[in-house]
């Protein structure tokens, strides 16, 4: 049995998660990286995705969307600061679909450069929701 640390999700408003975990997956800057107890430490920026979190490291507990933020891991804890969190399961996919269609077309109508920034983030956002919804676990984790 793999050792357990600490995993906690925060968000602006309250503390949403912290559990013993045995592993978790975040959607990294980077990419997908995933924590173990005993991680070096770093600091890394959150994209827009899903965080898998293991109780046991044999099957995903529970997994939440993130829109942003920040991780924090050290070889006891992980932590991570998001600005919005939401359950998967929570996500409706016509809903998805829709805000998908709308960031295309703001982004295609967008006048000033200030307005497509906004209008890419609201993209991202949608197509990283849309992945979240129409596929199980990222690549590689099961």
């Amino acid at each position: 049995m793999a050792e357990k640390f600490a995993f906690e999700l925060v968000s602006p408003e309250k503390l949403l998660v912290a559990q013993q975990v045995e592993m978790v997956v975040v959607p990294g800057g980077d990419g997908y990286f995933g924590v173990l107890k005993g991680h070096m430490s770093m600091l890394s920026t959150v994209q827009p995705g899903v965080i898998d979190v293991y109780e046991q490291r044999s099957a995903i507990s529970s997994r939440l969307f993130v829109t942003g933020g920040f991780a924090e891991v050290t070889p006891e804890r992980c932590t991570v600061l998001a600005e919005e969190v939401m359950p998967v399961a929570s996500l409706d996919r016509a809903k998805v679909e829709q805000e998908l269609r709308d960031a295309e077309e703001d982004v295609a109508d967008a006048k000033t450069s200030g307005d497509k920034a906004v209008a890419e983030r609201a993209l991202k956002l949608a197509q990283a929701k849309l992945t979240a919804v129409t596929r199980g676990a990222p690549a590689g984790h099961a």
